[in-house]
């Protein structure tokens, strides 16, 4: 990634904009300036390069007579997502590469519904940057006569303040965090990333009075000097906080990745004096069940409501659901394509959406981005925590009742990383291998259905009926076990790695884990992992 193939594919996505902004290809020259005059909005994070490349978009999008919106400084990637819809932009772009190590960096298209873009229109996009054969066919202009133009606009402040105030929007009990904020304790660190100045804004502006942030982690730095992996789900990217945790009697602990769409959580068990980690499952869970029992005790409940998830998160939202009456929707991995079904619900009037939320730690409460959202989902957590400490309470032991309540779900990730060609076309062949021979049995339990999301069908071993699968065709293959066990294989998106997530249903916590060990050891013996 350089400046010279982010002018590139910049250039693919300015001349899709003026060919196909319009549904149906509609061409005409009127269609092309509407959609060049809404502009794209363009937001990027602390890694190196970004404010860099961010700005080398933006003069080719000027270059092309389409208006960029750029934010002044680095900002989370869902404030993008915001910031396309709060403008009316046919288009956005992020610079990042989210919780990955500091070498990576990354170019994301979203689409004028504020969520990453899907099939068809990401191929698309892509097709139209392949076409570019030369670079004397990418244009770029000076940023001066960009802004002179109007072609390059400078947003900051004002997106900030209504980005907060939507976020506002969503508290359910504003007098529980005044009184409990003045004592709750929280460690939070952004991880050299964006999420600092509107982390520490809204739980301000809330109530909450003791917020410690790591202060080794507090500002920008795409080197990542403390945290060569800043990832949330990595539990050595806690260790500072912890650290200020242990020093402060916090009551929970939260990180942000450098996007700041990811939140990882620690609470403290005040029974044993540890503090325990909470997977994405689980803080998803917690904030999930803190939404529909606040409304339902209101009767707020809508007839219609969604839960939006993807296929290989934690099934505890199964249960969660019947409880509520709310219907829960799985997709694919990825959480565009939870904010794709949120532009399905608008345009079908089929359902209101309640909450989407991902195993990888991302999650989204209210329809102000289309996109996860760890500033609102710090913002949530807090007043659910708030709330359970109202109730005697710490989210330690809010989480067992839940688990006594609904189920002991456990899940886990194990991956294999292979690099360069030969990497990929082993897992090329591992993917195959498992496709052409799925197992009938898995360690100590049998196979129910096998889906393949690559030829779309899911095959029932108990008729030995196949059926289609409606969700769009991707390299994944699911097995459904008994008792209430999965599991699903599938290379990643972004890393030369294939991905083995598991899944089970206990009696109990030791019950769960035991079954859980089992499962993950049998799913890795036979990848031959």
């Amino acid at each position: 990634m350089n400046l010279y193939t982010v002018r590139k594919a910049t250039q693919g996505l300015a001349n899709y904009i003026r060919r196909y902004a319009k549904e149906g290809c509609n061409k005409s020259l009127a269609s092309q300036g509407k959609a060049c005059q809404r502009g794209v909005a363009i937001a990027f994070d602390s890694r190196r390069m970004s404010l860099e490349f961010a700005r080398e978009a933006a003069l080719c999008l000027a270059a092309n007579g389409i208006r960029a919106y750029v934010f002044e400084s680095l900002r989370p990637t869902p404030m993008l997502s915001f910031a396309l819809r709060h403008f009316g932009c046919v288009a956005g772009i992020v610079v990042t590469a989210s919780h990955n190590p500091p070498e990576y960096n990354g170019y994301k298209v979203y689409w004028e519904d504020g969520a990453q873009v899907t099939a068809p229109r990401d191929q698309e996009i892509i097709r139209e940057a392949s076409r570019i054969a030369d670079y004397s066919q990418v244009y770029t202009m000076g940023i001066e006569e960009a802004k002179s133009l109007g072609l390059y606009r400078v947003i900051g402040e004002e997106v900030d303040d209504a980005y907060i105030e939507e976020l506002k929007k969503l508290v359910i009990h504003p007098e529980v965090i005044k009184r409990q904020g003045k004592d709750m304790k929280i460690v939070y660190t952004p991880l050299h990333g964006t999420g600092n100045l509107p982390v520490r804004r809204i739980l301000r502006e809330l109530g909450f009075e003791k917020v410690f942030v790591v202060p080794q982690q507090e500002l920008p730095d795409g080197d990542f000097p403390t945290a060569s992996y800043p990832n949330p789900e990595d539990k050595r990217a806690f260790a500072l906080a912890l650290e200020l945790a242990e020093k402060e009697d916090a009551d929970i602990v939260l990180a942000t990745d450098p996007d700041a769409d990811r939140l990882g959580v620690y609470a403290k068990n005040r029974e044993t004096g540890e503090y325990e980690a909470f997977t994405g499952n689980m803080s998803g869970m917690v904030i999930l069940e803190y939404i529909l029992s606040q409304k339902e005790k209101t009767g707020r409940i809508p007839p219609d409501g969604a839960v939006v998830t993807t296929i290989v998160s934690g099934k505890m939202s199964k249960e969660i659901g019947k409880r509520y009456g709310v219907e829960r929707i799985e997709t694919l991995t990825g959480f565009k394509y939870i904010g794709e079904q949120m532009k399905l619900f608008e345009q079908s009037q089929s359902h209101e959406f309640l909450f989407g939320y991902e195993e990888s730690y991302g999650c989204l409460l209210g329809t102000h981005a289309r996109d996860k959202d760890a500033v609102v989902a710090v913002m949530a957590l807090c007043e659910a925590a708030a709330y359970y400490r109202s109730q005697g309470l710490t989210l330690c032991q809010q989480m067992e009742k839940l688990f006594q309540q609904y189920g002991y779900f456990r899940e886990s990730l194990c991956t294999a990383t292979r690099k360069g060609v030969e990497g990929a076309e082993e897992i090329r062949r591992l993917m195959a291998r498992f496709r052409e021979s799925p197992p009938r049995k898995i360690g100590d339990s049998r196979v129910g259905r096998f889906w393949d999301y690559k030829k779309g069908v899911v095959l029932d071993y108990g008729t030995g009926e196949e059926h289609p699968i409606s969700l769009p065709k991707s390299d994944v293959l699911y097995f459904d076990l008994e008792d209430g066990a999965w599991c699903c294989v599938r290379p990643s998106g972004t890393e030369p790695k294939v991905k083995f997530y598991m899944g089970v249903r206990g009696r109990c916590r030791e019950d769960a884990e035991e079954k859980l060990d089992k499962l993950t050891k049998a799913v890795m013996a036979l990848a031959q992992v």
